[in-house]
């Protein structure tokens, strides 16, 4: 059992970090977007996008917190609230990279639009990956490390110092 406790608490390497965290963003994308789609043939596009966004972003924050950054433990509310900020942000991103492409080339063709959509999208998807794992997820690890410290035997130091040579100072001190 304790053996489970601790492969939970132990971190991932930041590679396999990384692979679990665009094997489950990925899986929630393409979930998302099936579901999307689907959700929008009965109720406004804006509608489904924002439900499906919102949903998305609560199961991808606890595959985070359970499965890519090894927290082993559902992620906490402040958690989600940071993941959705992140996510907020990587959606701005892309937002304003395609707002910049369509300024800056009056009829971009699908070829140059999903160039510029895909590389905005993996320049914020490294940065989210890095803020969950330094920021957001950062805290588990290092609780985790603390609660085990505290749970350890702490083992018994003496220490002999000189006593001081005039009585009168120990008088003093008193």
């Amino acid at each position: 059992m304790a053996a489970v406790k601790n492969r939970q608490r132990t971190a991932p390497g930041a590679l396999t970090a990384f692979a679990r965290f665009v094997l489950c963003g990925g899986a929630v994308g393409l979930a998302s977007s099936l579901a999307v789609a689907a959700l929008a043939t009965r109720i406004p596009w804006g509608l489904a996008n924002a439900l499906i966004s919102t949903v998305s972003t609560l199961l991808a924050t606890e595959l985070h917190a359970r499965f890519s950054f090894g927290a082993g433990v559902r992620a906490t509310w402040r958690q989600h609230a940071q993941s959705a900020g992140s996510a907020a942000a990587a959606f701005a991103l892309t937002c304003t990279a395609m707002l910049a492409l369509h300024q800056l080339v009056a009829a971009p063709g699908a070829l140059l639009e999903q160039i510029v959509y895909l590389s905005a999208s993996a320049l914020a998807g490294l940065a989210r990956f890095a803020v969950l794992r330094l920021v957001v997820f950062a805290r588990n690890r290092s609780q985790a490390a603390a609660g085990d410290r505290a749970t350890r035997p702490v083992p018994a130091t003496v220490t002999q110092t000189a006593a001081p040579a005039v009585p009168a100072i120990l008088c003093r001190a008193a």
